[in-house]
């Protein structure tokens, strides 16, 4: 799907406040339908003014705080530095094939609004190109979004792109790649990726409870599955070798948030220091979750440091291999998770870092 050019611009925006706009119903744009852009006939406009950068929003109207209201204010307040164009995603996956077909589009920024799954598929379509992505927060948790250092309140995000306009700088940072998939900050096999699907299969609960249905699912997935008979994991990763229950691969730092409460494991990983970090957890023992948890929770103890946790730093690439099998022999698989989405089972994965591999502006 491509999305349709623009047309030409005869008139500017002086920068508007989204949340006076919020306040203001008279000053609602008229909604947007997919690809629309708001009309040129806006009170707010004032006169010919110079060319704006081209911005194509990616919008996932299914992410927990994105409504249709609230992405027409967001566009009708950044057409005041941008000529904005919006496009609805329509299904899973969906945001790729529009960052693919953006590639040739002549945007000067593509941003994903949603949650940090919205954004890794637009990383999937964009990746390996010149052309830069940003973020704006409408999921639950919004980690790249916080890790870049763009506000985690929409309002307060959209005021920081639109400051962007004038100190517009794109950098490049790392992907990680597992089974043709990017991903932009974590890739988890295993308790990670268990809990992950049972929140992926209860949007309506993961929208009205957030962290602490993430909790229940965690409890729920290790008496059910992991205090007892996991499946075991091999990990090769440079000359190392592991075993485990559970492993955790992060492309930055935090891990993911409680609120607002960063939960880090893989300490001092950055997007841009060319390399990956690893945390693999020996086994679910009841008496070993009681110690770990107050790590990632608090910030007094470390969770690395954790006597069930073995630590991989610096790394290019890994190997997870599954150790246990059914009856007949056959390698029994393992979740596998990507940026908090649950992407499927496998018995074995490759894990490498793409250098430099997503232009971002932030």
């Amino acid at each position: 799907m491509r999305p349709p050019a623009l047309p030409s611009r005869t008139a500017s925006i002086p920068t508007a406040s989204l949340a006076g706009m919020a306040d203001s119903p008279a000053a609602l744009a008229p909604p947007l339908s997919n690809g629309d852009t708001a009309p040129t006939d806006s009170p707010l406009r004032s006169g010919p003014g110079s060319a704006k950068k081209r911005m194509l929003i990616i919008v996932n109207p299914y992410a927990t705080t994105v409504s249709d209201r609230l992405k027409n204010l967001v566009v009708y307040a950044l057409q005041g530095r941008y000529d904005v164009e919006a496009v609805s995603t329509q299904a899973q996956n969906h945001a790729t094939e529009i960052g693919r077909e953006a590639r040739d589009g002549g945007y000067d920024v593509v941003v994903a609004f949603g949650g940090d799954g919205t954004l890794n598929e637009v990383a999937n379509g964009l990746a390996g190109t010149d052309v830069p992505v940003s973020v704006l927060p409408g999921g639950s948790t919004n980690v790249v979004c916080r890790t870049l250092g763009i506000p985690n309140d929409v309002v307060d995000a959209t005021e920081h792109l639109l400051g962007l306009a004038d100190d517009f700088r794109p950098r490049r940072i790392d992907l990680g790649l597992t089974g043709g998939r990017y991903f932009v900050f974590s890739c988890g096999m295993g308790l990670d990726a268990s809990v992950t699907k049972r929140v992926d299969a209860r949007p309506g609960l993961k929208a009205t409870a957030g962290p602490y249905y993430y909790t229940w699912a965690t409890i729920s997935a290790f008496y059910r599955r992991y205090a007892r008979n996991p499946v075991g994991l091999h990990v090769e990763s440079e000359g190392r070798e592991l075993e485990g229950i559970t492993a955790l691969v992060q492309n930055s730092d935090p891990y993911t948030y409680f609120a607002s409460r960063p939960i880090r494991i893989c300490e001092g990983v950055e997007f841009g220091d060319g390399t990956l970090a690893a945390a693999v957890l020996r086994r679910g023992a009841q008496r070993d979750v009681v110690t770990l948890i107050p790590r990632l929770l608090g910030q007094r103890l470390s969770a690395a440091q954790h006597r069930q946790i073995q630590m991989l730093e610096g790394v290019h690439e890994m190997r997870v291999t599954s150790t246990s099998a059914d009856s007949d022999g056959r390698p029994l698989p393992f979740p596998i998770q990507v940026d908090g989405d649950y992407i499927g089972e496998h018995s074995r994965v490759d894990i490498r870092v793409e250098p430099g591999a997503l232009t971002v502006v932030a």
